[in-house]
């Protein structure tokens, strides 16, 4: 969309603390899987935690619960966030989900286009999921499935409940 950037929110529920050893692995690897997105072309912007190592954004809780992360980003295109998401080694990351996540019984991952320059909060990304969730796809807020420009995650989705 000429003018604007794809921004993205992902929502999980570990199944642990952060600090457990069920969700060690997961823990130990954000820091890489995150830098490697921030390198690849199209990365625009990710919200970001302390930046103390190996926590991602953790610190950032849903509704008060420290076991919900969430992940927000800006692209400059959609092209660009599925090649990071289903064409680097975050593929790998992805597939094995459910042994660090909950299972979700709602939709979790929502998009919207933001003015180029605009870094989006988290208030505002989960107002756009609940639109989502309440309205489904529309140009306030829409999944993979809205985008006619995506193919690689026709491929590669996951159950519509599963933790992203």
């Amino acid at each position: 969309m000429q003018g604007h950037h794809l921004a993205e929110l992902n929502v999980g529920r570990l199944l642990a603390p952060v600090d457990d050893p069920r969700v060690a692995e997961f823990m130990a690897n954000l820091d890489r899987i995150n830098g490697l997105g921030k390198r690849m072309p199209g990365f625009v912007w990710m919200m970001e935690g302390s930046g103390a190592p190996g926590t991602g954004n953790t610190e950032a809780s849903i509704d008060g619960d420290p076991q919900y992360v969430s992940n927000l980003t800006v692209w400059e295109s959609a092209a660009e966030l599925e090649t990071f998401v289903w064409g680097t080694i975050h593929k790998q990351f992805y597939e094995r989900r459910q042994e660090w996540f909950e299972v979700l019984g709602e939709m979790h991952f929502v998009m919207w286009w933001v003015p180029v320059g605009h870094q989006p909060t988290l208030d505002e990304a989960l107002a756009r999921l609940e639109h989502l969730k309440k309205h489904g796809d529309s140009d306030h807020a829409f999944g993979w499935s809205y985008l006619k420009e995506a193919r690689l995650w026709q491929e590669n989705r996951c159950g519509e409940v599963a933790a992203e």
